[in-house]
């Protein structure tokens, strides 16, 4: 607990180097955009989101893994009443936590006010690492609220809620990251986890695309409650990333803050 931010931190400056030096050597689909411009605006918007965590902790002290050691030193939550050997309860709430991000991120393309938080994301024209971080404050706000809640009534150990912002900050730089894997690891590999082409089919201008393939870590919700395409109509190469209506605005900072309040 003492050292879990600092962990964290390093895992994902890692794992970012690691990505971004794999889409430099080998990159999946050519840029549209150069990478000045879209990630100077993507990193920005994860200094913004930053700020407003950290805003947050001022009025709400226990963000998610404060929750979980708040909510097992009172004895509060499922797992503090049901007493599960800790590896189990680690497993469970891992996959509970990951079911409640799909299920979050199913409900924000659903909901029009939430659709229009989360097409920020979505607004992106290139897909590449950087698209893992660039969410708009206010989502992001809701977002760690709505986990903080769901850490209450599960109870899970601290080290579960740890391991699985982990698992889910890997995951989503890896499938949103411009790589691409040989098609026999790739078939593989998503058959557990979501990998980037699979994820990529989400980030289409077509609306029955960019309403599927909703997870970011387990690649098994999609296939359960049906919401699985397998390929881009279009081809992986062809396909249009982003948003119908837009243009290159989105690698502006000030006009993807503002995105929410406009019309379209």
């Amino acid at each position: 607990m003492q050292h879990e931010v600092f962990i964290r931190f390093g895992i994902f400056l890692g794992l970012f180097a690691i990505l971004a030096a794999i889409e430099v050597a080998a990159p999946r689909r050519k840029r549209r955009q150069t990478r000045t411009a879209r990630w100077s605006t993507n990193w920005c918007m994860t200094l913004v989101n930053t700020a407003t965590l950290r805003a947050m902790a001022v009025f709400l002290p226990l963000l998610a893994v404060g929750a979980a050691a708040d909510a097992q030193f009172n004895g509060w939550g499922l797992f503090n009443l049901v007493g599960l050997p800790v590896w189990i309860e680690v497993v469970l709430a891992m996959l509970i936590l990951d079911f409640a991000i799909w299920l979050q991120h199913l409900i924000t393309h659903r909901v029009p006010l939430l659709w229009r938080l989360h097409r920020v994301h979505h607004a992106d024209v290139d897909i590449d690492v950087t698209t893992a971080i660039r969410f708009h404050p206010i989502e992001i706000a809701l977002s760690m609220v709505l986990k903080i809640g769901l850490v209450y009534l599960l109870g899970p150990a601290a080290i579960a809620v740890i391991l699985f912002e982990i698992l889910l900050n890997g995951t989503a730089m890896f499938n949103h990251a411009n790589i691409k894997l040989p098609l026999a690891v790739d078939a593989l590999v998503r058959c557990v986890l979501v990998t980037p082409d699979m994820h990529r089919v989400h980030h289409s201008v077509h609306r029955h695309e960019h309403d599927s393939n909703y997870g970011f870590a387990l690649s098994i919700w999609d296939r359960v409650f049906g919401t699985y395409i397998a390929q881009p109509a279009q081809g992986h190469d062809k396909m249009a990333i982003g948003l119908q209506w837009q243009d290159t605005r989105p690698s502006k900072l000030g006009w993807s803050l503002r995105l929410p309040f406009f019309r379209q």
